[in-house]
């Protein structure tokens, strides 16, 4: 929610909405539950309460913006030729890689609507084109959302930010970015979309800068970036490993039966031991979410888990108890 100042002077608060996931930018296509519950799963700041509420502060990754001339209008890619649109398509993306200072609302502001148009183009074109995610298009795309994406966070402007009671700072850039994302998503989705091509441009560097990504304040962003890290790990079968690694093996309903023995390792060596923080609250309800899905899965685990649960017990930390 952000802030404005009311007639009489005093404070009145807005709310944002979250980002949409479905209608003309997207085609129209919803996200499916399956998706949501597996992203609401790696999100460690998602569905926090709202009891105190602090600041809500607008910020901006640290870009590197470009000192180049204004961007050109292209022609439609619909009333292009057939042989001609793909060229057309490629020539637009090259020039969504520019990037624009959004901390000054003024500047290059033809550009800045060229570069929404033409992305909202591209969304319906490779959502609705037959054949529209074509070879030459991969590697466009991913340079282009490389482009604009991967960027160096900027620091919380508070040390001891706490999700559950701080306002996050928005990504100000986020009229260029959100279309971007829906753009990446929609490719990933479309039935023309190949992993055997795919692969050459997704692969486990773009995935470790996709995830650090998740330390952005935005939980509109963050909640892209699951549901898009959701679709590599679904399309990408030689990447799932290495997803699961990286995210410490969080996506346990969808282990295989019976649990592997470095599955259970896990639990014993890495989750179990997650109760002895005294910022337990912080994530109890996901940790206990975890633990719970083992013992369903393998029920041998209960003996393990409430040994581990009676050693951390809490003796002097009230907020674990």
């Amino acid at each position: 929610m952000s802030t404005t100042a009311g007639g009489d002077g005093k404070p009145t608060t807005h709310t944002i909405p979250p980002p949409k996931t479905s209608g003309a930018a997207t085609g129209g296509q919803q996200l499916s539950a399956s998706a949501n519950q597996f992203v609401d799963k790696i999100d460690p700041f998602s569905k926090r309460g709202n009891s105190r509420r602090r600041r809500r502060l607008v910020g901006s990754s640290r870009y590197h913006t470009d000192n180049e001339p204004d961007l050109v209008q292209l022609p439609l890619i619909k009333d292009a030729s057939q042989a001609e649109q793909t060229n057309l398509a490629i020539q637009k993306l090259q020039q969504c890689q520019k990037i624009f200072d959004f901390y000054d609302p003024v500047s290059q502001l033809k550009s800045k609507e060229i570069k929404r148009a033409a992305l909202n183009e591209l969304i319906d074109y490779t959502t609705a084109t037959k054949n529209a995610v074509c070879e030459p298009l991969y590697p466009e795309i991913i340079r282009m959302v490389s482009r604009n994406i991967f960027r160096v966070l900027p620091p919380s402007d508070n040390s001891e930010f706490d999700p559950e009671e701080d306002e996050p700072t928005l990504e100000v850039s986020w009229p260029h970015l959100q279309l971007v994302y829906e753009l990446f998503l929609r490719f990933l989705e479309s039935p023309d979309f190949q992993a055997t091509l795919g692969k050459k441009y997704i692969d486990q560097r773009f995935v470790l800068q996709l995830l650090e990504l998740f330390d952005s304040e935005d939980p509109r962003e963050r909640d892209f970036l699951k549901t898009i890290l959701h679709r590599i790990y679904g399309k990408f079968l030689g990447l799932r490993a290495f997803i699961r690694k990286q995210i410490n093996y969080i996506i346990i309903n969808g282990f295989a039966l019976p649990l592997k023995q470095e599955h259970k390792i896990f639990l014993v060596k890495v989750l179990l031991p997650l109760h002895k923080p005294r910022c337990l609250s912080l994530y109890h309800a996901q940790l206990a979410y975890c633990v719970v899905q083992f013992i369903e899965k393998d029920s041998t685990l209960t003996p393990q888990v409430f040994d581990a649960l009676l050693k951390f017990w809490p003796k002097t930390c009230s907020s674990k108890e």
